[in-house]
């Protein structure tokens, strides 16, 4: 059973409308005055959350970790030239506060965690590659602050694994569906593991973290039950920077917020006849009619009658009915036939 609970102001619930995560990564190339900007825009298009990283390239890794293929040069080098300082997190929790839309951050080592934990964070993302780190993740969880992990690059065991220990310990919990491509082959996206997700953990929300560069698979994790859908923002996609391949535009976003609120308005699972329906009802069912002239006394068969619009007569489903009852009066060919007009 699912616990209800707060990413700061905005309420976790199984009915709740899904909420949007504007993240920016390292797109703001180390400058304050790009990340607040991103703010700005994150709010304008409509997002719930803006989201960052906070990097310490030395508690996170050694210089020697590979180039990635979504870098031009090797990560360790990029971070320590374009990392935000603390100083500008702390700057952004205020001004985020001021413009009344939700910070996150993702910290890519325990002291990461533990710095934003002292300025104020009200809940954590955490990376997919930082998804089995089980030992960093459990005191973590021990702060006591909701928790977002993605799933990137981990096994179904794994993912249980994470879940079980993480679980016990902070039931404020989040699961992203995601595949660490950029951008990823979309035959790698499965966006199909969204429920099987929802059916295996069952005590944790689930999302979808995006690394297309089109709004398509959000709108699908969405009809397919993600609580969350987390997307790459840039300010300008023709500069290259690590994430530009699985980034979109603020105005993109606008676009997908929009729409996420549109489909999510969609998912009801009820059926029944809508207020609105009834007049289209009326003229577009099909109801009985005579199909030749009958005469008053006359037992109806099957050649004699047939269904036609309006839906305002005998209803075409009880042709049956009509089979073998007797004209009580003299029916032109081409009439509406009532009960009235049989026995």
């Amino acid at each position: 059973m699912k616990t209800n609970f707060k990413l700061g102001n905005i309420k976790i619930h199984n009915s709740m409308k899904p909420i949007v995560i504007s993240e920016c990564c390292d797109n703001h190339f180390g400058k304050i005055e790009n990340a607040i900007k991103m703010v700005d825009l994150s709010k304008a298009s409509g997002a719930d959350i803006v989201k960052f990283q906070h990097h310490l390239p030395d508690e996170e890794m050694l210089p020697i970790v590979p180039k990635s293929s979504n870098f031009k040069e090797p990560l360790y080098e990029f971070l320590k030239k374009y990392a935000l300082k603390l100083e500008d997190h702390a700057k952004l929790i205020s001004y985020c506060k001021k413009k009344k839309i939700e910070y996150l951050c993702t910290p890519f080592s325990l002291k990461a965690a533990e710095e934003l934990l002292k300025i104020g964070v009200k809940f954590f993302k955490i990376g997919s590659g930082e998804m089995t780190d089980i030992p960093t993740l459990k005191i973590i969880s021990k702060f006591n602050l909701p928790m977002i992990i993605s799933t990137g690059m981990c096994t179904v065991d794994e993912i249980k694994k994470t879940y079980d220990e993480i679980i016990r310990i902070n039931k404020n919990l989040i699961l992203m569906n995601c595949t660490s491509e950029y951008p990823p082959k979309y035959e790698d996206i499965n966006l199909g593991f969204i429920p099987i997700m929802q059916q295996k953990f069952t005590k944790a929300y689930v999302g979808h973290s995006d690394h297309t560069s089109t709004l398509v698979t959000s709108l699908g994790a969405v009809a397919l039950g993600a609580k969350l859908i987390e997307k790459h923002v840039t300010l300008d996609k023709a500069k290259r920077g690590p994430d530009a391949d699985v980034s979109i535009s603020f105005e993109e976003l606008s676009t997908l917020v929009r729409e996420i609120d549109i489909l999510s308005k969609t998912l009801g699972a009820k059926k029944e006849v809508y207020l609105k329906e009834m007049p289209i009802r009326k003229w577009a069912f099909r109801s009985i009619v005579s199909i030749t002239d009958i005469k008053k006394n006359t037992k109806i068969s099957q050649s004699m009658i047939w269904s036609k619009r309006p839906g305002t007569g005998i209803p075409a489903k009880d042709m049956a009915k009509v089979i073998g009852k007797k004209a009580k009066i003299n029916i032109p060919s081409n009439k509406l036939i009532k009960w009235s007009d049989i026995f």
